[in-house]
């Protein structure tokens, strides 16, 4: 509720106004059949057209000006419930943007995408409904009762027999229904999980032929979601019918008990007909409430899910920067770190490296090596201890103050559906001459040039229209482009071939000759003339040295190097 509070309380003036106008409405609809009454009972039998005219045209100006406060209250509502769910959608978004990557790791990227879609949905529709008849049906409800009794007692009583019967049976839907619908957002979550796992990665799985295998999977999920939704159904589905059932029973008893008292002379026919259209209307206000409590439950259980996002503390603080100053750009001092907090995933890491430095990254997959670089851009927090930028922990440095000074290429970095020029500029203010340079330096305008429309060719979502090169070489001119002060690059040219990976360092040595640059390979030409080289293994260093120190010291190295000796003959 504290989520809906902060969201509507800016509109809570629209809100007002839209409220009153239902309440106008609603004794509108409330006073209709009480005229309907006593035209029927008194007008008439007075024989006067006149008066009869007089009072069925006060009848349709009533009726018009309460189908006037419903539109216009209802255009009201609409405009709330989208006004307050764009800001929610807007700070859900902007919230989950700055969620740190254990945060991010906690949530699940597919249950975040429920929460901004499905859930945000619910609570707009929640909103909206509430407005419309959380003020209509309770006056209604309410006003209906109050006049039957003022009208005829002994009738009222009869109807009020049932009203306890009903009244649990909405207590129950709005008890029970909260935990339930959470459940099947739960589910629901899962199989957006597996759907976007299989929309991201179709070409592998039409490549392998396992088309039949996911189709089987989606489906196990697919079913779990329906048997959560088949039991909120088959628990919360009797409910309604038993409400029509029970209003049903009252009205037959109501028109029965109606029909003896007429006969006796004790009441009058325009009072029973004016009771009916009053029954029907406490009838249609009941399941208005009963449908508000569904509504609310499912409402109510996704602002909940959203509140438990919007409302994730920082995890990531910001320190006081210390008196530690050294010249060093990168240090690495005694670093360990878990991802699950159980066995450590990269252990006592060390290392320096002043600027214009490379330091090349190399071990065997699962080593940390790409650990090293998200710890390096705070991703995460080392668990023991320091990682320094130009002599101050990285912890004390605002995320985009740190970030600034880096230019990356990570593992499966992500091309967005754009322009060429789009995904190298990536919203910063460059201009085209310095797009051309870093694509230049990036071996990218070989194949740009050769494109009908450049730099402005569209790209597909991950660059599906690109070969594997090619989307390196994108992502190495997007990283390019800002000048960093500090390169990282994750695997980034694992998909060039030798020629090509050739001219690249060069070009990078020649272009950041005074960047700072740790570049993370597979290939050990990739990197055989940093300035220093670590050997990972299972997280650990145990060769530190220039290449052909490390060919002669190090047997995991040499190791590594003479099965790429075809390559390195190339290079």
């Amino acid at each position: 509720m504290d989520l809906l509070k902060r969201y509507l309380r800016p509109l809570l003036r629209r809100i007002l106004v839209g409220l009153s106008l239902k309440s106008l409405a609603a004794l509108a609809a409330l006073f209709l059949p009480y005229l309907l009454a006593y035209i029927i009972d008194k007008v008439v039998p007075l024989k006067d057209v006149t008066m009869i005219w007089y009072f069925g045209g006060l009848m349709i100006m009533i009726s018009i000006g309460g189908w006037i406060s419903e539109i216009i209250a209802n255009r009201m509502a609409s405009r709330v419930a989208r006004d307050a769910i764009v800001d929610i959608r807007h700070d859900l978004f902007t919230k989950s943007i700055y969620l740190s990557c254990a945060q991010m790791d906690k949530v699940t990227i597919s249950s975040l995408e429920s929460r901004l879609t499905s859930d945000t949905y619910h609570v707009h529709r929640m909103i909206g409904m509430m407005q419309r008849m959380g003020v209509k049906a309770p006056i209604l409800l309410i006003g209906g009762i109050l006049m039957t009794f003022f009208m005829e007692p002994y009738l009222a009583l009869i109807m009020m027999a049932t009203l306890p019967f009903i009244t649990y049976l909405v207590y129950i839907k709005a008890t029970k229904g909260i935990s339930l619908y959470t459940l099947v957002q739960k589910a629901q979550d899962k199989m957006i999980a597996v759907v976007r796992e299989n929309t991201q990665g179709m070409r592998i799985i039409k490549a392998l032929a396992r088309s039949d295998y996911e189709k089987d999977h989606y489906e196990q999920v697919n079913k779990a979601q329906m048997n959560a939704e088949k039991t909120v159904s088959n628990k919360m589905a009797i409910i309604n019918p038993m409400m029509s059932l029970l209003m049903n029973v009252g009205l037959v008893l109501v028109i029965v008990a109606g029909a003896y008292r007429v006969n006796g002379g004790i009441s009058e026919t325009g009072k029973i007909i004016a009771f009916t259209n009053y029954f029907t209307l406490i009838t249609n206000a009941m399941m208005a409430v009963s449908r508000m409590f569904v509504m609310y439950s499912k409402g109510i259980a996704s602002a909940e899910r959203i509140e438990s996002i919007m409302q994730m503390s920082e995890d990531l603080k910001i320190i006081d920067k210390d008196d530690h100053s050294n010249d060093h750009v990168v240090e690495f001092d005694n670093v360990s770190f878990s991802y699950l907090k159980k066995k450590n995933n990269i252990s006592n890491i060390s290392f320096k490296l002043d600027a214009g430095e490379t330091l090349g990254i190399i071990g065997a997959t699962g080593s940390g090596k790409s650990t090293i670089m998200q710890l390096l851009l705070r991703f995460y927090d080392v668990d023991q201890g320091v990682i320094r930028i130009y002599g101050q922990d990285i912890r004390s440095y605002q995320p985009k103050e740190l970030r600034d000074n880096f230019g990356i290429v990570m593992q499966n970095d992500f091309i967005f559906q754009d322009t060429i020029k789009e995904n190298i500029e990536f919203g910063r203010i460059v201009d085209d001459n310095m797009i051309e340079q870093a694509a230049f330096s990036a071996q990218a305008n070989a194949f740009i040039d050769e494109l009908d429309d450049k730099f402005e060719h569209k790209l597909n979502s991950k660059g599906t229209n690109l070969s594997g090169g090619q989307r390196q070489r994108i992502l190495l001119s997007r990283a390019f482009v800002s000048e960093p002060n500090i390169l990282l690059l994750d695997d980034s040219s694992s998909a060039l071939d030798y020629a090509t990976d050739a001219r690249l360092r060069k070009a990078i040595n020649q272009k950041f000759k005074n960047t700072t640059k740790i570049i993370i390979a597979q290939r050990v030409s990739s990197i055989k003339h940093a300035d220093q080289i670590i050997v990972l293994d299972e997280g650990k260093i145990v060769a530190c040295g220039k290449h052909q120190d490390l060919l002669n010291e190090s047997s995991i190295y040499a190791q590594i190097s003479e099965s790429q000796m075809g390559g390195a003959l190339l290079d």
